[in-house]
């Protein structure tokens, strides 16, 4: 899938300087700022939303990590610590709508910044990209490259169970004409890619399998060509479960983010 080409994104300090207010902010995220792989997500979704008209701003480098791998790892300090510092600057810029590609960061800012005096509508990308198809602000090629393709989604454990957005990514790959193929253990009985938790961070203990190498066999069981995911680690652990299977030539791991940008 070719890069997306996307013009400059403004950041919140340059809408502020001239006065305006987006329509949304964008939290890009550690992942979506830093990893080759994730950086074609955030491309896709800024094409998305620059081909649409949407009104948007990022932190750029005023954005901090949310501090979600450090709560989940035991470092409650360090997490308090990164929150107080994101809250302030969203505050301070008096954003009310945030929408983020990462589970995690949506997790973080939707549910446990607001203790902390960070309260903002939390918008996770599979949920906005639904809403804009059903404003009729995205329109899809019809029967696009994805027509009657066999698709399987994984469901990020930080969207699926721990939030209920199941819907959402589904209708996205129903909106693209796929032929959606589910795994043995999906929707709210999904499997973990393996990297929640803080594992991501670390290598795994010992076991007879890695949880990653369980989930892609399951997808690859379904006979699909394309594993989507909506989720930067899940991305990571599906990605490299291909690879150890040594299917990367025939199976591709996407974002939804770039299965709907390309059908623009």
């Amino acid at each position: 899938m070719n890069t997306f080409s996307i013009q400059p994104v403004a950041t919140m300090t340059d809408m502020a300087m001239r006065g305006e207010t987006p329509e949304v902010l964008f939290w890009v995220g550690c992942a979506g700022s830093f990893d080759d792989r994730y950086k074609k997500v955030t491309r896709a979704f800024c094409h998305i939303l620059q081909q649409v008209g949407i009104k948007f701003a990022v932190l750029g480098t005023e954005e901090a990590c949310t501090g979600d791998p450090a709560r989940r790892a035991g470092n409650e300090f360090l997490f308090q610590m990164q929150a107080s510092l994101n809250i302030q600057v969203l505050n301070g810029y008096e954003v009310k709508k945030i929408v983020t590609a990462c589970p995690h960061c949506f997790n973080t800012l939707k549910n446990e910044y607001p203790a902390l005096g960070g309260n903002y509508e939390v918008i996770h990308h599979s949920t906005f990209l639904q809403q804009l198809i059903n404003e009729g602000r995205i329109k899809l090629q019809g029967g696009g490259a994805f027509k009657g393709q066999k698709i399987t989604y994984h469901d990020s454990c930080y969207l699926g169970r721990a939030n209920g957005i199941f819907e959402a990514p589904r209708a996205l790959l129903a909106a693209l004409d796929a032929d959606l193929v589910e795994m043995k253990r999906c929707r709210s009985k999904g499997l973990c890619c393996g990297a929640g938790g803080g594992q991501m961070f670390k290598e795994p203990e010992s076991g007879q399998k890695d949880i990653n190498l369980e989930r892609t066999e399951e997808a690859l069981a379904t006979g699909a060509s394309t594993i989507a995911v909506a989720c930067p680690f899940c991305m990571v652990m599906m990605s490299d479960g291909v690879k150890n299977k040594e299917k990367e030539n025939t199976v591709q791991v996407y974002d939804l983010a770039e299965l709907i940008a390309s059908q623009l």
